[in-house]
């Protein structure tokens, strides 16, 4: 295999397992979303007075275990974006729409690092200590609250960002 088909296939692998880490990260922060709706009353956050705590507990086994997948995939995201970035033949000039996605994905990377940071909380007190419900709870709301909602902006964005990449605007078409 010569140097440029190597190369050429470097850049497909790393965007082949960008879109599936992606696809997984989002789809399970879509479920754990749904997951941590069962604990509150609607439309607040207030936390539902009717629910046994051996339900609450186990709604928070599953927040802890879908906290795993999405760690887990939005680091293989991460790595694999800024490789498919580096390898990649195309010119940002030429495709604009790929630049907005870029930095639509990484100017959020601190604020996931620290939403991972508070889902590894989580995990570990689910499955390396035997606290109450109480410690999940201020977990839980920690989480939730976030950084003022941000997290919320950030997903839009990830969503915007699957939109443009169909789209393509800012794309620099041949003349001829």
């Amino acid at each position: 295999m010569s140097a440029s088909h190597s190369g050429d296939l470097g850049w497909r692998i790393a965007l082949g397992v960008f879109l599936l880490a992606t696809i997984v990260w989002l789809g399970t922060t879509n479920a754990r979303a749904i997951i941590g709706n069962q604990l509150l009353r609607p439309a607040t956050l207030t936390f539902d007075d009717y629910l046994a705590p051996e339900a609450q507990r186990e709604l928070f086994r599953l927040l802890s275990i879908t906290s795993v997948v999405i760690i887990l995939s939005y680091a293989t995201a991460l790595v694999s974006g800024a490789l498919f970035l580096w390898l990649m033949p195309f010119s940002m000039k030429e495709h604009g729409w790929l630049m907005v996605c870029a930095i639509l994905f990484f100017i959020w990377v601190p604020l996931e690092g620290y939403t991972l940071y508070l889902d590894a909380q989580m995990v570990y007190e689910e499955f390396f200590t035997t606290v109450d419900n109480r410690v999940f709870r201020q977990l839980f709301m920690k989480r939730l609250t976030a950084l003022a909602g941000a997290p919320i902006i950030a997903v839009l964005c990830y969503y915007t960002i699957v939109i443009i990449a169909v789209l393509q605007p800012l794309r620099r078409r041949a003349k001829g």
